[in-house]
C-alpha cells in the first residue's frame, strides 16, 4: 500500500464515524507522517474527541486518552515510582504519555506545569522520572483539543508552547445535509465501536520515512523560506513564524504531496498548507486585533503577495 492509498483508506474508515471531514482527516495524516502533533481547536460538541478516537482506532497503535483538569499533575502523565513493600524497592508505574497515540482532551484546562510536562515529551520524545530517562515509543502522536471560547477555568497555552504543535486545525460546523446524516448514522448504533484498523504501526513507520524522500525543487524551498520570512516583516505582526515553522511547512508539503500520489511538491501545496501550519505561530499587534483581523487573514495576504515559482521554459 502506498501513501496515497493509505490516506484514502484512512479517510474512508474515519468517514464511517465523522461526516464530511475528509480534509481534516487528511491533514491529520500529514501531521502523523511528519511525526508532528495536532491541535484541534473549536467550540464544544462538533466532534473533536470523536475524530481523535476514530483516527486512533484506524491505526493499529497503542492509544490512551487523558482528560486534562486543573488538578492534573505532571506525574499523572509521565508516571511515578511507587514503593513496593513486598520487594522492598521502588517500581515505576508508567503514565499514559508512554503510548503511541495520545489524546490530550481540553489541554488548556491543565496548569502550565502539567502542560509543559506533555509538551516536553512531544518535543524531546522522552520523559524523565526520578532521574531516569525513558524514550517514548514510535510513532508518538499527540492530538490535543481545546475550546477557544470558554475561558473560565482554563490556562491558555503560551505561544512558545503552541509553536510545538505541527499543525492547528478547526473542524467547523457541519452543513445541514451533513448534520442530518449524523442523526441517521448515530440513531441506533455507535459506529466508533465497530471501527477496525486500516494501518499498522510498522507500515506507518515505513511511510514516514518514504514521505521524507519526496522531491522539493530549489525554487519551492526558496518559496517556503520567503513566505516564512514575510511573516516576520509584515507590519501587522509582532512575532512571525519561527524557523521551526519553516521546517514544518517544508515537511508538511512533502507529506501532502505523497498523500496526493505525487513524488514532488508543487507551489499549490505550499499555498494550501501555509494557513494550517503557520497561523498559530503568529502574534498580531494590538491594533491589528482591534480591527478584527486574524492570523489566517495575514497568512492569506502573505501567500497572495509572495510570487510563486513558475516552471522555466
Amino acid at each position: 500500500m502506498d501513501i496515497s492509498d493509505a490516506a484514502a483508506a484512512l479517510r474512508a474508515n474515519v468517514g464511517r464515524v465523522i461526516v464530511g471531514k475528509d480534509e481534516i482527516v487528511n491533514l491529520a495524516f500529514v501531521a502523523l507522517l511528519c511525526e508532528g502533533h495536532l491541535l484541534l481547536e473549536d467550540v464544544p460538541g462538533i466532534g473533536k474527541t470523536t475524530l481523535a478516537k476514530a483516527l486512533a482506532k484506524s491505526l493499529d497503535c497503542q492509544f490512551r486518552r487523558v482528560q486534562f483538569t486543573p488538578d492534573l499533575l505532571p506525574s499523572d502523565l509521565t508516571g511515578l515510582a511507587i514503593y513496593n513493600q513486598k520487594t522492598q524497592d521502588f517500581e515505576f508505574r508508567p503514565g499514559p504519555v508512554l503510548t503511541q497515540i495520545l489524546l490530550a482532551d481540553e489541554i488548556n484546562r491543565a496548569t502550565p506545569r502539567t502542560q509543559s510536562a506533555l509538551l516536553e515529551a512531544m518535543q524531546e520524545r522522552q520523559v524523565t522520572v526520578d532521574g531516569s530517562t525513558m524514550k517514548l515509543p514510535r510513532p508518538f502522536f499527540v492530538m490535543a483539543t481545546q475550546n477557544p471560547i470558554e475561558l473560565e477555568g482554563t490556562f491558555p497555552l503560551p505561544e512558545a508552547q503552541v509553536d510545538r504543535f505541527f499543525m492547528r486545525v478547526e473542524l467547523g460546523y457541519p452543513s445541514a445535509a451533513q448534520e442530518n446524516e449524523i442523526l441517521k448514522r448515530f440513531e441506533r448504533t455507535e459506529p466508533l465501536d465497530e471501527l477496525q484498523p486500516v494501518l499498522d504501526h510498522t507500515t506507518l513507520s515505513a511511510m514516514q520515512r518514504a514521505a521524507q524522500m519526496i522531491r522539493v525543487e530549489d525554487s519551492i524551498r526558496e518559496y517556503i523560506v520567503e513566505i516564512a520570512r514575510a511573516t516576520r516583516t509584515h507590519p501587522a505582526v509582532e512575532l512571525g513564524a519561527s524557523p521551526r515553522g519553516t521546517l514544518y511547512l517544508y515537511h508538511a508539503a512533502q507529506a501532502y504531496a505523497a498523500t496526493q500520489g505525487r513524488e514532488f511538491v508543487l507551489p499549490d501545496d505550499i499555498k494550501y498548507l501555509a494557513p494550517h501550519v503557520l497561523t498559530h505561530r503568529l502574534i498580531l499587534g494590538a491594533q491589528t486585533r482591534l480591527r478584527g483581523r486574524t492570523p489566517r487573514d495575514i497568512v492569506a495576504e502573505i501567500v497572495d503577495a509572495v510570487p510563486a515559482p513558475v516552471e522555466k521554459p
